[in-house]
Parts: C-alpha cells; structure tokens; sequence
C-alpha cells in the first residue's frame, strides 16, 4: 500500500485528497498535518467523514509527521512546500505541490512568476527546480522515474487543455488568445473572506484579480512550450454564484480552418488521454458534467467570424486540483491513471 501524507489536510485541497484516498484500493492515508487543526480528528474537522477518517491531526513538527512516507500531498499555499520537500524528498517520498513553488523549471521563471503576483522572487529550494515536472499529465510526462511534480493551478489546467492542441499544431495567432474563465467560490478556499460572505456572493458576480492572476504565468509557459514561440494571453479570471467549478470560453485566430478540422486535431491530440473528452457544438455540456469528477469536457467550435471558440468545463477542485494530483500519483507508482477516478458525477 502506498502511505500517504496530507499537509495542509484541513482546506478544500486536503480534504479533496483525502476523500479520494480513502477511495484508492493501492493507497491509505498514514498521516494528516495542519496548523489550523491540530488535535483535532479530521472527522471533526468534516462531519461527512465520521468513520471514514478518523485519525487526529497533527502539527508541522510532531514527530509521527517526520516518518517516511510514500507520496505526500503539500495543499498548501504559495512558500511551504519550497521550505519542507526537500526533507520529505530526503527520505524517500515522492512530492505533489498544489502551490506554484514549483511549477516552475529554473529560479528565473520562479521570480517572473512571484514578481507577476507581487511575492518574493527568491526560491528557497532552487536545487530542486531542476528535476521538478509540470504535473499536468496530459502534456508531460509522469512516470517511477520523477519525483516531484507542481500541480497545476485550476484556471490554468482549464486553459491549458483548452487550447494546447490548436497550439501545438500552429493554427492560431499566438498575439490572440482570449481566456474568458469563471469559477465557483469554493477556487478561493476556505479560509472565511467577507467577498465570499453569503449575502455578498449570492446573485453576484464579478471580475477580480485584473492586475495579475497567478495562473496566467503558467498558462503562458505551457502554451510558448507547445508553440515553440513566445505566447501572451488575456486572462480574465470572474467569480460567479455557484460551489464548484470552472467554465472558461478561449479564444483565438485561426488560420482559416473549420470546425471539423478542429475537432480532428483535437481528437487526435487527446486520444491517449482518458479525462479529456472531446464534444462538438451540437453537445449539451456544462459544469455539472463533470462535477465531482476527474475529466474535462472541451467543446471545439470555429465562431461565425472564423476564430477559434472552445468552451472548457471541469470541476475546480478536481481536474483543477485533488483529481489532477491523485492521477499524478497514479502515474507516479506505476498505476493505471484511472484507479480511483473512474466513475461518472453526481446529478443534479
């Protein structure tokens, strides 16, 4: 059985994790970290898991947390898991980082992306961004042989699928790419804000982060990665009045290609790719599709005006966080990327 760790075990990331976990038939969870929890069974921390997770939280420092693990889970934010994954690493676990310390390759990238979002751009382990992966699996291999993947941001795994095929196959004006994403209230976390308070947040909607969203930086290395040339995108990041998930609409000039061709490439890029799935205009979807679960529904559609038009659905704190990091550690024991995912959605 591959033992588990969970820091940061009492946010929306940990939780997700830890419900998945408990579904895996290859994995157990052997401890769960916090500092806001600590002392506290998790099933008290989440009433839902009365009986299926009982065991107590623990400290940063307690010692049953210093013991090696198989995989350990950093849902944490931005600068923790650049400060204890190289101990982790040290005694033999394999490392999943929800953050962006490291999503990055090289120390460099790492400040254009801290300095983008006004944090400190001096990595505190750069020794280690050499062997890190972007975890996003559909584009980059995952495999035994890594060790330490960055889970991508949700925004950024929702564009990123969206538009990597029309990308990688030169078929869009890389000056022309539009990212129109909303996301439910849940992609803020749990920590309580008054912008998330219920009489504010319901029937309520809004723009936010106009200056620089986070998971811009990543979005445009991915793409610039697939197109062999430099890729700027505009982003625009809205909150709407519902739980979880995340719609983006992408945009961008085509060279003169129909839907039909789109669709085709589309196909063909994905076809090893067991959660994305392809649909045509002519398809019902929305985010309730694929709520609660792993995949991402694209639909592929050339506009009225010749431009590239693709509606991007997944479930933020899924394919946009626990799924997409319980896959990756699928791929990295060697498993079937599937186990533990498969399964449709709960409707309504």
């Amino acid at each position: 059985m591959i033992k588990a760790k969970v820091v940061g075990a009492g946010g929306y990331g940990g939780v997700g994790i830890v419900e998945l976990l408990l579904r895996h038939p290859e994995a157990e969870i052997a401890c769960l970290v916090s500092l806001s929890d600590t002392g506290r069974k998790m099933s008290d921390v989440f009433p839902h898991l009365r009986g299926f997770c009982d065991r107590v939280v623990v400290s940063p420092d307690d010692p049953a947390g210093k013991e090696p693990f198989d995989v350990v889970f950093f849902s944490t934010p931005d600068g923790v898991g650049m400060q204890t994954a190289g101990e982790e690493l040290a005694r033999g676990a394999k490392v999943i980082d929800y953050s962006g310390d490291f999503r990055f390759p090289t120390p460099e990238r790492y400040a254009e992306y801290a300095n983008f979002i006004g944090k400190d751009p001096v990595h505190k382990a750069p020794e280690l961004l050499a062997e890190t992966v972007y975890g996003l699996p559909e584009l980059h291999e995952v495999g035994p042989e890594r060790r330490l993947l960055g889970n991508p941001g949700c925004f950024a795994a929702s564009c990123i699928l969206g538009l990597a095929p029309a990308v990688a196959a030169g078929v869009v004006d890389p000056n022309s790419i539009i990212c129109d994403c909303k996301t439910g209230v849940s992609g803020a976390g749990k920590k309580p804000n008054p912008s998330f308070h219920y009489p504010n947040r319901h029937d309520n909607m809004n723009a936010y982060k106009l200056a620089g969203h986070q998971h811009v930086v990543e979005i445009e290395q991915e793409l610039s990665l697939l197109g062999k040339e430099t890729v700027r995108v505009t982003f625009t990041a809205q909150v709407v009045p519902v739980c979880r998930g995340i719609l983006s609409v992408l945009y961008a000039n085509l060279d003169g290609q129909d839907a039909e061709e789109l669709l085709e490439i589309y196909r063909e890029f994905y076809r090893n790719a067991p959660f994305v799935r392809i649909l045509d205009a002519s398809t019902p979807a929305s985010v309730a599709d694929v709520r609660g679960t792993n995949y991402c529904n694209l639909v592929v559609d050339v506009d009225r005006n010749g431009r590239l038009r693709i509606v991007s659905h997944i479930d933020n704190l899924m394919k946009g966080q626990a799924g997409n990091a319980l896959q990756n550690m699928n791929l990295l024991f060697g498993l079937d990327p599937i186990l533990g995912l498969s399964g449709p959605g709960q409707y309504p």
